[in-house]
């Protein structure tokens, strides 16, 4: 099945690629390697806020790094001039979350991206993978993930 079939089954269309917020570029191809900048948790009712272990759920978070993981698939389908099935794989997350000094479920948080790639690319979407803590993260958005992607 494709990634665009598998995508479909479950109910998820790739929106345009959002637009750098300030003074870089979404992402750069190196040869066979795109390494796709951060993208923040942005979803149908715009800017999910928010900050784990005080004012957000770890399941609410989870669900704000599943919207990162679907626009870092958007800059990779950009970056593959709009062609996702040129993805071979995806071969590492960043992920940073917006949480107390106290906290400690980062990982748990990033699962919603990880956990969605695998679903929605099976083997393909396996990748290795970081979870870190930020005391806070641009327009208070609660993740921001970066990537780096394998094409042809």
């Amino acid at each position: 099945m494709s990634f665009t079939d598998r995508l479909a089954a479950m109910g998820v269309t790739l929106p345009d690629a959002p637009a750098p917020a300030a003074n870089y570029v979404p992402f750069v191809r190196v040869g066979h390697t795109v390494y796709v900048s951060g993208q923040i948790s942005n979803g149908p009712d715009g800017m999910i806020v928010g900050k784990l272990g005080d004012n957000m759920s770890v399941e609410e978070g989870a669900a704000a790094a599943r919207a990162c993981a679907i626009s870092l698939l958007a800059q990779v389908k950009a970056a593959c001039d709009g062609d996702i099935e040129r993805m071979v794989r995806v071969v590492k997350l960043t992920g940073f979350v917006n949480s107390t000094p106290d906290f400690g479920d980062q990982p748990k948080v990033i699962n919603g991206a990880s956990d969605f790639l695998v679903n929605a690319l099976g083997d393909a979407g396996k990748h290795s993978r970081s979870a870190v803590s930020a005391a806070s993260l641009p327009f208070g958005v609660a993740v921001e993930i970066e990537g780096i992607f394998e094409v042809k």
